[in-house]
């Protein structure tokens, strides 16, 4: 058999049909279109168009929510992953990178899952409560990287301690004021 012997199924390759060719050829005139209306025009109507309602691709929202443009991604290292460091070492951002914990670029923040079994100074940018707590149980310390937070003024202002009153600042209470003779 020769590449020149190959031919398709019987019945697999359909001739198309010939439309618009004229009355005789039975698909003429109109094309099997019908008289008039908008599916006998060319342009027809674009693929999601409703009749003129509102599309369901337009009534649909967007995105649900919100994407929070001041998100701050961590690069996360549980307590559990502390343990392969020696008792007394300074585990700092190069130390986690050899270490093959986290990878470059990102902040790190030191979560209390798992037990730690040793003494360790921990710098990262941010740590829980449970993985600070468990730090310093083992007689480590915790540094915090980078700089603090920044707050507004208005809620600097709302977290200022409120100023006591002095003794001539006091409202006068009615037990306190002499009776007025009248």
């Amino acid at each position: 058999m020769q590449l020149h012997d190959l031919k398709p199924a019987a019945g697999a390759h359909r001739k198309s049909r010939r439309i618009g060719r004229g009355t005789g050829s039975g698909r003429g005139k109109t094309s099997g279109r019908g008289q008039k209306g908008q599916n006998a025009r060319s342009e027809g109507f674009r693929l999601g168009f409703e009749g003129g309602q509102m599309p369901l691709s337009q009534r649909l929202p967007k995105l649900p929510g919100f994407k929070n443009p001041f998100k701050k991604v961590y690069a996360v290292v549980n307590l559990s992953k502390l343990s392969r460091f020696a008792d007394g070492t300074k585990v700092d951002a190069e130390a986690l990178l050899e270490a093959g914990l986290v990878r470059a670029g990102l902040d790190i923040k030191i979560l209390g899952t798992g037990g730690l079994k040793r003494k360790l100074v921990v710098e990262a940018h941010s740590f829980s409560l449970s993985a600070r707590e468990a730090i310093e149980a083992r007689g480590g310390s915790v540094k915090v990287l980078g700089e603090p937070r920044k707050i507004g003024a208005r809620r600097l202002a709302a977290k200022a301690p409120k100023p006591i009153p002095t003794q001539a600042q006091q409202p006068q209470t009615p037990e306190s004021t002499p009776p007025s003779t009248e």
